[in-house]
């Protein structure tokens, strides 16, 4: 038995949560109609579309461009250079010029300037931002970038908070065709140097505070730290996050100037016109990177359309997004997330940016209340904050009407069976998009539809235009097995990296997607099933936390589900890895729980749950050590740092990153192993 049994029984026998009750109001639905003109077909259905989609490349990715209205100076002459090898990777949308601000800046729904293109909300309050003064911001830092020598290609990096001066800093970026790469303001400077070290920023942006818990953190420290060890700075701009006293001697860069935010732009006359510079679709755009978990990060280059145009089909087509929707969706400037938080501005979208705790100010309430207030129709968030409120069975309808909500978004990690039912059983009659993808496409394969019901504990659809499949071992498709297996991709698309940075040669890139099954099949690394009954796709956790034991291959999450739904009171959080040291014959599975405040572990409850993963699982799903931790090792992006604790317990060669948010509780680990 591969998956668990719960997760199996859905397979065979899915449970509808939910469906649409008007699709054909649905901009899904105009977008069938639409391809059905272009193309003579008479296609009704989400899955019929796909099927055209992942085989008629071009014609898809062209038909995305013109039905949501991508912004360029000139068309393209071929929309994809050709279709296999996937590596090297191909160039898409060849000629095509455009700008990715101008294309969030004046979307092609022409929204009023007078109304609210972002909310900046903080744990004390809140601003609005309309189209004409976002505009206006984005022309100021553009021009004062230039005065500064900034040119085409050079980096900018952020050391900052989700909130309207980063983006007002990204799009003046991309208006005069620099490249962006932004890490979180909490994150600690070693981190932030084992990044930006690799792409040499000429400019740097940086929060004076970073506020969390109704706490205000002074960021000038490491802020002067990171500072002395990038000698590639020329400009330092501190932003006031906080009413912090500012030195700038601290942060005045050793071959540059350092400037308050306010007085950068001083200089900026009213009038002047900053024109946006005009770059290829496979231009540079954003430098993101890797966990960096095991070793110094990978650089990952997304370029000028790819993201735009995937961003765009995923919102407006996938997700229904319109002009005036609101849009918020909880992330960090160093998760994925917030590049696809920001794109809803490319379809006319109000996006609300957020810099906080969840739980501030209000409590269980916070993001709920703000909700409400704001008119939000669209709240992404992770599985781990729905799991919370799972828990504590938090019901915010009892409080908040969320008259126009329409939708809830789940990504970081697996989100379990019961949360489903959670969501359905407090929320009412709301798209629950369970949604994957990551830094490495920054966007999805799998998807939400407004055209397919939502079936409990599945990824509702495949993206459009990305061919996903389930790969076996020895390299066989198995979609409609409904057995577990590889996430992998086996046709190009526009959202692919356009590179890695300080890889010449692509060993880096090559091996990272196409060592596993070769250069015509993108290895993801995650563990999934395909439904073959609903089309949809059942997340297992990562290929590289894929246990083993006897030679039966599970993940991680089937344990975390069980432990969710069987112990929510006793148990806060767990970390599930396999052991195999050189003198193992097998692989053995250890299972770290830790406790909830007040709760003792027992060797009744260690029993209890051996118990229930033997019944809902199997007898070699039960890890051989059941044992208490004090802390789960996380990233600061919120992942479980499964791997490095496999290794350390594995006796395994490893250098430690410093992605890793809290690495000192990895001693803990380490003294386990040397226990055991």
């Amino acid at each position: 038995m591969s998956i668990y049994d719960e997760e199996e029984s859905l397979v065979r026998n899915p449970v509808k949560l939910w469906e649409y009750s008007h699709p054909k109001d649905t901009k899904c639905w105009k977008f069938i109609q639409y391809v059905n003109q272009q193309h003579s077909t008479a296609f009704q259905t989400y899955d019929e579309l796909y099927n055209w989609s992942v085989e008629q490349t071009s014609l898809f990715w062209k038909d995305v461009w013109d039905f949501t209205g991508v912004i360029s100076s000139s068309p393209a002459t071929a929309v994809v250079e050709y279709l296999k090898p996937m590596y090297p990777r191909p160039r898409f949308f060849v000629g095509a010029k455009l700008s990715y601000a101008q294309n969030l800046l004046y979307p092609i729904s022409s929204p009023d300037e007078a109304s609210t293109a972002v909310i900046s909300v903080t744990e004390f309050g809140l601003t609005k931002v309309s189209w004409k003064d976002l505009r206006e911001q984005v022309r100021k830092v553009s021009l004062a970038l230039i005065r500064a020598g900034v040119h085409r290609g050079d980096r900018i990096a952020g050391y900052v908070s989700n909130n309207v001066t980063t983006l007002v800093a990204l799009l003046a970026t991309s208006a005069i065709g620099a490249v962006w790469s932004s890490t979180s303001s909490e994150i600690g400077a070693v981190s932030v140097v084992e990044r930006l070290s690799q792409i040499e920023p000429v400019v740097l942006f940086a929060d004076n505070a970073s506020i969390y818990n109704q706490k205000k953190f002074d960021n000038l420290p490491k802020v002067s730290e990171i500072v002395q060890q990038l000698p590639c700075l020329r400009t330092v701009v501190i932003v006031e996050t906080a009413n912090l006293q500012i030195d700038l001697s601290l942060v005045k860069p050793k071959n540059g100037l350092a400037f308050t935010l306010d007085a950068f732009i001083a200089d900026v006359e009213d009038g002047e016109i900053v024109e946006f510079v005009m770059l290829d679709f496979d231009d540079p755009l954003f430098i993101v990177y890797s966990s960096g978990t095991t070793g110094k990060p990978k650089c990952i280059v997304h370029g000028q359309g790819g993201s735009l145009l995937q961003h765009k089909k995923e919102h407006a087509i996938q997700m229904d997004m319109s002009l005036g929707d609101v849009f918020f969706q909880y992330t960090t400037c160093s998760w994925m997330m917030w590049q696809w938080l920001i794109s809803g501005l490319a379809s006319g979208a109000t996006v609300v940016l957020y810099d906080g705790s969840p739980f501030q100010p209000h409590g269980d309430d916070s993001m709920f209340k703000l909700i409400d207030d704001l008119e939000v129709k669209y709240f992404g968030t992770s599985a781990k904050y729905l799991s919370i409120l799972e828990q504590k069975k938090y019901n915010p309808r009892l409080k908040f009407a969320m008259k126009k909500l329409a939708a809830i978004t789940s990504t970081g990690s697996v989100l379990s069976p019961s949360t489903f039912s959670y969501v359905y059983d407090t929320f009412g009659s709301i798209l629950l998009g369970s949604i994957t993808g990551g830094t490495d496409i920054l966007s999805l394969f799998g998807a939400p539809s407004f055209l397919n019901p939502v079936y409990k504990g599945e990824v509702q659809v495949r993206g459009l235009g990305m061919a996903v499949h389930v790969m076996s071992p020895n390299g066989d498709i198995i979609d409609e097995s409904g057995k577990s297996g590889d996430l992998v991709c086996t046709r190009v698309f526009p959202c692919m990296p356009v590179r890695f940075w300080n890889d010449a040669d692509g060993a880096k890139y090559e091996s990272s997607y196409f060592e596993r099954f070769g250069r015509n099949i993108w290895h993801h690394g995650d563990f999934v099933v395909f439904s073959p009954k609903t089309r949809g796709l059942v997340m297992l956790g990562r290929s590289d936390g894929v246990l083993k034991p006897s030679g039966v291959r599970f993940g991680s999450s089937e344990i975390y589900n069980v432990l969710n739904q069987e112990f929510p009171t006793e148990i806060d959080d767990a970390l599930c890895v396999g052991m195999t040291r050189p003198s193992d014959l097998d692989e053995t599975v250890v299972l770290f729980v830790k406790m909830h405040h007040g709760v003792e572990f027992n060797s009744d409850l260690e029993q209890s749950i051996r118990s229930k993963i033997r019944i809902q699982l199997s007898a070699r799903h039960v890890p051989k050590f059941i044992d208490q931790t004090p802390e789960i090792p996380y990233t600061a992006n919120g992942k479980k740092v499964e791997t490095v604790v496999k290794k350390i317990v594995s006796n395994s060669p490893l250098s430690i990153g410093a992605s890793v948010a809290n690495p000192d509780c990895l001693l803990w680990y380490k003294s386990w192993a040397d226990r055991h």
